[in-house]
């Protein structure tokens, strides 16, 4: 058998044999492709070392020569003068209590630019110590003052490009948009607000951001929707908005236009037939999500940003609640650590008003009556005075005593108060009994007079019962907590409700405030409600040692930590309502001033020299800003009209460019300045530069109108250009007459000095001889 093969044996030269030469083939090819791509890669790699890298890149020289201006005219001698420049007295004390972690509350607006400016004290290496109470106050050398003055600085010379490229996305001209620029450049008013420790300048930069990252997505709508460009231009858009709201809330009438103006352009998509229902809801919610969604949560995360910092107490927490101030480092915080939780029969506490206007007090008696006649003549019980009191005081101490129980020490295991219960407030030191009856209070005698009762075997018995009503209460079975619950407390015999009317009383009563019992209505006010501040568990039954008791500390541990969302709600609050005394300041002025600039503001004076700075607009640039918007509302009215018999002067896409344009500058100055007019509140000057800005990025809209459109023959325009070159040449000396009082240098004689006063308005300081 020799020869032959076996049954089932197989050798290399049959079936074997070819399938391992027909399976490495492939791979032999796999491997001598993946041989030459290396060979091939390597050879690129030679040949890219062998040639020299080059880069191509766009530069719009016109653009960074505008930014470098804009940074020269701000950012030139920064440093002078090396003292406090009007409103940097203000915002200089928010920049010290940032660096040293204290807590503020600033009712000018959200913190979002407090903290850039402290962001400029924190680079600089600025302790906080300086005493910022004088204009016109030398600086010491631990101020940064550079510094500090950088950001706004940067952001007022960023306007400068800013403005240029607005106009190129509106599809002006280059020689539109430079004039506009210039225009920026060139301004005054604009160079002097940026120059120092204030706001405008960074508000107006966010402003501008926002409408140019608008614009620029708008311009991409159509070819590249969705596209990663389309998406950062919208994100920023966004980002722009919250940004300028955060810094100032007149931020907010720019979002607002905004967002009217991304209405309306959707509205019109919704009409575009060529898109699907998926794609218009794609749109709809990129626009919630970008332009609503994530500017409320960066709104929130400059709050997040500022409680974090300012973790110490100080003396802007006093108008917070107990619960705001105990959440804070030192202060209450430091004397209320350790304090029972929940208020038991037997508790020894203090109760706050919650309103804290006119100013925070605490419940208090003193051994003092009502006196027997008023000055009116009317008569009182003269029982002992109940009052409020705004300072720390023994006499503010009360012991929540149980009706049915004599004894004024907390039981064991402690027995809590809930919501409903029935109580008497009895005072800790002179131990009589919170009362009120039907008896005129002594300043609102619509209200009874509340008192601590005194027995005078007379027929006025005592009604010291009262009901606790825990206000923010999550069930009718809440238990009365210290610092957190707001209560109610309710006379049980007439339903009066504890009060502070928030009069002052006269001398009997040592003008502490009146506390009332107001009849019960419907709803609340801040002023009926109370919370615990002080709490401490009675173990003395005796009235010297509970004296002495009331004078030591607590030990138990309880923390009390607000949410972060608690202390935003009521610190977002306090910035809307609280409002300081509007006083006449020697340089306010009415909005209807602005328009003709006829106020302007000192901000410093050199102390020997003649040397000064004010805030000025530039002249020539604020008369051209109000006639370019005379001219642009009188064209519109008459194009709207033409266009209503059926004649169109202009090509349509010349009209769109023209209703466009003036949506966003006209529209920009409107609700920028008009809202100004409903407000009950100090203004100056600088409150219209955000306004301004938008009317003078008007002015070339205009010109690039009246030269394509009305001069329609070679030498109109050639005139026109002409009477361009004039006037811009008549803003350029202008801006060059009141650099001296822009920049503060070179000082100025008597006489130039009044030669500067082109208005009987304007107050330029002039020293006498």
């Amino acid at each position: 058998m020799q020869g032959r093969e076996k049954p089932g044996q197989w050798h290399g030269s049959g079936w074997w044999g070819c399938a391992r030469i027909s399976l490495c083939s492939p791979l032999i090819k796999a491997t001598q492709m993946d041989l030459f791509w290396v060979r091939q890669t390597f050879d690129r790699m030679l040949g890219f070392l062998k040639e020299p890298v080059v880069v191509t890149a766009k530069i719009n020289v016109s653009l960074v020569a505008l930014t470098v201006m804009g940074l020269i005219s701000r950012l030139w001698g920064l440093c002078y003068p090396w003292a406090v420049v009007f409103d940097e007295v203000y915002y200089g004390q928010f920049v010290s209590l940032y660096m040293k972690r204290i807590f503020f509350v600033d009712d000018s607006g959200p913190p979002f630019g407090h903290m850039l400016l402290a962001l400029g004290g924190y680079l600089g290496g600025f302790d906080g110590n300086f005493l910022w109470n004088r204009i016109g106050a030398e600086y010491s050398m631990n101020v940064p003052v550079w510094s500090l003055r950088l950001l706004p600085a940067l952001a007022g010379a960023l306007c400068v490009p800013l403005a240029y490229q607005i106009l190129v996305e509106l599809h002006f001209s280059h020689c539109a948009a430079l004039g506009a620029a210039l225009l920026i450049l060139l301004e005054n008013s604009l160079i002097t607000q940026s120059r120092f420790m204030l706001l405008e300048s960074i508000l107006i930069f966010f402003i501008l951001l926002a409408v140019l990252s608008y614009l620029k997505f708008y311009n991409l709508q159509k070819h590249s929707a969705f596209s990663g460009s389309w998406w950062f231009w919208l994100l920023l858009t966004g980002v722009a908005c919250s940004c300028a709201v955060g810094v100032k809330y007149m931020g907010l009438f720019t979002y607002m236009l905004l967002l009217a103006t991304a209405g309306l352009h959707f509205w019109h998509m919704i009409g575009d037939q060529t898109l699907s229902n998926v794609s218009l809801l794609c749109h709809f919610l990129a626009r919630g999500l970008a332009l609503i969604i994530i500017p409320m949560g960066l709104y929130l995360s400059f709050f997040y940003v500022h409680l974090a910092l300012l973790y110490r107490s100080g003396p802007h927490d006093q108008i917070m609640t107990s619960a705001f101030q105990a959440s804070l480092e030192g202060g209450l915080a430091r004397i209320t650590q350790g304090q029972p939780l929940e208020v038991a029969y037997g508790s020894q506490i203090t109760l706050r008003n919650v309103l804290g206007k006119p100013m925070q007090c605490w419940l208090h008696s003193h051994t003092n009556t009502y006196p027997i006649r008023y000055e009116n003549g009317r008569g009182s019980s003269h029982q002992q005075q109940v009052t409020c009191y705004p300072f720390k005081d023994v006499n503010n101490w009360w012991i929540v005593k149980d009706p049915g129980m004599q004894q004024l020490v907390v039981s064991n295991p402690p027995r809590p108060v809930r919501h409903g219960h029935i109580v008497q407030l009895v005072h800790g030191i002179t131990t009589r009994y919170l009362n009120t009856h039907d008896v005129a209070a002594p300043l609102s005698p619509h209200s009874q007079e509340v008192s601590c009762y005194i027995d005078y075997n007379i027929s006025m018995p005592a009604q010291n019962l009262w009901r606790v009503e825990i206000v923010n209460r999550e069930s009718d079975t809440d238990v009365w907590k210290t610092i957190l619950s707001e209560v109610r407390f309710v006379h049980v015999n007439t339903s009066a409700v504890l009060k502070l009317s928030g009069a002052s009383l006269p001398e009997w009563g040592y003008r502490q405030l009146e506390v009332v019992g107001e009849k019960l209505s419907k709803g609340y006010h801040q002023s009926m409600v109370w919370n615990v501040e002080e709490h401490r568990y009675g173990k003395s039954q005796e009235q010297k040692e509970r004296e002495v008791e009331l004078h030591s500390p607590t030990q138990m541990d309880i923390s009390k930590n607000l949410s972060f969302m608690a202390k935003f709600t009521e610190l977002q609050w306090k910035i809307l309502t609280l409002k300081n005394e509007d006083t006449e300041h020697k340089y306010s002025s009415s909005a209807q001033d602005w328009i003709t600039m006829d106020t302007n503001i000192a901000y410093w004076l050199h102390p020997t020299s003649g040397a000064q700075i004010h805030l000025l607009g530039n002249v020539a640039t604020w008369v051209s800003a109000n006639a370019a918007a005379v001219v642009y509302l009188c064209l519109s009215l008459w194009y709207l009209l033409r266009r209503r018999r059926k004649i169109y002067d202009i090509p349509e896409d010349a009209w769109q460019l023209w209703m466009s344009a003036g949506g966003i500058c006209g529209g920009g100055w409107a609700v920028n300045y008009l809202p100004f007019f409903l407000m009950e509140k100090t203004l100056f000057l600088y409150h219209y530069l955000p306004a301004v800005t938008f009317q003078i990025l008007l002015i070339p809209v205009v010109l690039q109108h009246l030269s394509d459109h009305l001069c329609r023959s070679v030498l109109l325009r050639s005139m026109f250009s002409a009477l361009v070159v004039a006037w811009f040449s008549s803003v350029y000396f202008v801006y060059c007459t009141f650099s001296p009082v822009t920049y503060g240098q070179p000082a100025l004689s008597l006489t130039e000095l009044k030669a500067l006063r082109w208005k009987d308005t304007w107050n330029i300081l002039i020293r006498k001889q």
